[in-house]
């Protein structure tokens, strides 16, 4: 499926200096159907913003029939332009994710899925997905009644609580944010130093004491292994397509069809906003 690319800067009223977040729509074109609606999906980027690897990765789900926004980050820091995968790029995104206060990184995802539920070709049934920092973002998403999926690689920082000012993401869970709410999926690496063995084993008990809806992958890989630019030799693209298709089933299954309200075993009716 052809796809087009566009931008909307958005306003938002947590950033300090006024600066909109500027979203990057990425969207399936059918020019013969110009009325055609489909699902969205928010992808939140690494530390880098929206890169190359980011916006590819993007364009191979609005290319399956999903509307696909990406929000850059870092709006409080400096520009929408991507953040060069060198040490400098690094040792910035790394400060710029820690200074970032944890409600503004919310309000993005917020905006996101508003942005998403008001364009007319997006039906409004909603999904996220990210890498890294992305992942995190993701998860946290997830706590938003709109998100009925989401699919987090390698998410950096849920077991330690540090990506940024106010970090709750685990003692949410523990509360309850997540219970009840969409299907979630968390892929790691078990060669990923990010996130060792402890720390992935720590978020998998926490949701599954909260009776959260997850499926937890570990598979063999290291960090990053889904970047295919400047992954220092970690990029496994066999591993990449395999959990690729596995997210678009996930996507396909939640958000990909209306299946009307959900029915508990005991026949109570949820409905979903």
């Amino acid at each position: 499926m052809l796809i087009t690319k566009t931008y909307h800067d958005v306003p938002s009223k947590l950033d300090p200096n006024g600066n909109p977040i500027r979203v990057f729509v990425i969207a399936p074109n059918l020019p013969n159907y110009p009325h055609a609606k489909f699902p969205g999906v928010v992808v939140f980027s690494e530390i880098y913003q929206v890169t190359g690897p980011v916006e590819r990765f993007a364009g191979q789900i609005a290319s399956q029939g999903f509307v696909v926004a990406c929000p850059s980050s870092f709006h409080e820091f400096q520009g929408p332009e991507a953040i060069p995968y060198d040490v400098e790029g690094t040792d910035r995104g790394n400060k710029y994710k820690v200074d970032k206060e944890v409600s503004a990184y919310d309000e993005d995802a917020t905006l996101s899925v508003d942005l998403l539920t008001s364009l007319p070709n997006c039906n409004g049934r909603i999904a996220a997905t990210g890498m890294c920092l992305g992942g995190h973002l993701a998860f946290r998403a997830a706590f938003d009644s709109r998100v009925l999926a989401s699919v987090c690689f390698f998410a950096t920082d849920i077991h330690s609580a540090t990506l940024g000012k106010g970090d709750d993401s685990l003692s949410k869970v523990q509360s309850g944010a997540l219970t009840g709410k969409g299907e979630l999926v968390m892929i790691f690496g078990k060669q990923d130093t990010h996130v060792p063995r402890p720390g992935r084993d720590l978020i998998r008990k926490t949701l599954e004491d909260a009776n959260v809806t997850v499926s937890f992958l570990e598979v063999q890989a290291q960090h990053a292994f889904i970047r295919d630019e400047s992954s220092k030799g970690r990029w496994d693209a066999a591993l990449t397509r395999s959990l690729f298709t596995f997210m678009m089933e996930v996507f396909e299954r939640t958000v990909g069809r209306d299946l009307g309200p959900r029915v508990d075993q005991g026949g109570t009716i949820e409905h979903v906003c």
